[in-house]
């Protein structure tokens, strides 16, 4: 019996130890977690905490965005290149509910133009360029050096902004939308077809008056007769008159003009003549013609001062999108997203 002792307490003790082995490994990490470590991760998301699994964040994907200044390809995580489209697209001293819709927007037309897969004018693999041809991008250095001593505010605001959206998109029957939007309305946004060749059931015009609240609410142009003549092609009659509108569409810009019998869409004489919009009156002074425009943009989609304006009333971003998408849902983007990894 005296034998067996010494045996009993060697197996105590390695039992013990076995016990410790496991506390003494976990400890040190679980101090990191708990300590210094976790709070960087909150108040400093990297891209890769971003983009990893999670109920809101989804699969990790990457935006290939063609950087038009170096003409190279760069491989964006999804929320960072919203946050540097949001940031580009909008003031952040907008109303943060406003820069919710903005980044909605923005993530919605990236999704659905990976999932289409048809770039347009861009080198082989890249999904959007960085400028107006698709969604402006800036990247944060650049941002840095726009927004000198405002820059910690403004990136922590639209940050915020889009970490409250994360992995959320518009969808009209369970589709990613066409998610246009421009910069001022003229009182009213348009049906997509009368901007537009193709109908879309949510892009219909609604009333925006929050518009006129907008610096860029009214422009004026002036030109001379001779290039007002050249850049549309037409003669001016010698009584002194400009145009006649024949028509204007549901948003009340102008859809058909006549011009000494020449009969011209709205949008070209708006392209032609570098205009802020399609609503526009002219008149002949002299040898000068001189052009007042109401709104800034294409006017299909959502206003943006027209979003700031309803959040300023405290209308929240999901009420906003809803305004001005008619009948759309906001999704998660998980599936889609699904979808684009599966492809690699």
């Amino acid at each position: 019996m005296k034998r067996v002792k010494p045996f009993i307490v060697l197996v105590a003790f390695l039992f013990v130890i076995v016990l410790l082995i496991p506390t003494l490994l976990v400890v040190p990490f679980s101090e990191k977690v708990d300590g210094k470590l976790s709070e960087g991760i909150q108040q400093q998301p990297s891209s890769s905490s971003v983009e990893t699994n999670g109920k809101n964040g989804g699969p990790a994907v990457e935006v290939a965005v063609y950087r038009s200044k170096e003409k190279k390809i760069e491989h964006i995580p999804l929320e960072q290149y919203v946050i540097g489209v949001v940031a580009a697209e909008m003031p952040a001293e907008f109303e943060l509910e406003a820069l919710k819709a903005q980044a909605l927007t923005a993530r919605t037309y990236i999704v659905k133009q990976m999932i289409n897969d048809q770039p347009i004018s861009m080198p082989k693999g890249a999904n959007v360029t960085d400028t107006i041809m698709h969604q402006v991008y800036y990247s944060d250095e650049e941002l840095k050096r726009l927004w000198g001593t405002d820059y910690s505010w403004k990136i922590k605001k639209i940050t915020e902004a889009v970490q409250a959206t994360r992995g959320q998109i518009l969808t009209y029957n369970n589709i990613p939308i066409e998610a246009s939007f421009f910069s001022t309305s003229n009182g009213f946004t348009e049906n997509s077809e009368a901007y537009w060749e193709n109908a879309f059931p949510y892009l219909k015009s609604v009333a925006s008056p929050w518009d006129k609240e907008s610096p860029k609410f009214y422009d004026r142009k002036v030109m001379s007769v001779a290039e007002f003549e050249k850049k549309l092609g037409v003669t001016l009659p010698k009584d002194g008159s400009v145009g006649i509108v024949l028509s204007r569409t549901p948003g009340k810009r102008v859809e058909t003009v006549e011009i000494n019998g020449k009969k011209l869409k709205g949008r070209e004489v708006r392209e032609k003549l570098d205009l802020k919009s399609t609503d526009f009156t002219w008149m002949r002074k002299g040898d000068e013609i001189v052009i007042t425009t109401k709104g800034y943009g294409h006017g299909v989609g959502m206003s943006q001062y027209g979003a700031n304006g309803m959040a300023q009333e405290g209308k929240t971003y999901d009420q906003i999108v809803k305004y001005y998408y008619q009948g759309v849902n906001i999704t998660s983007a998980t599936a889609f997203l699904n979808k684009l990894t599966a492809k690699k």
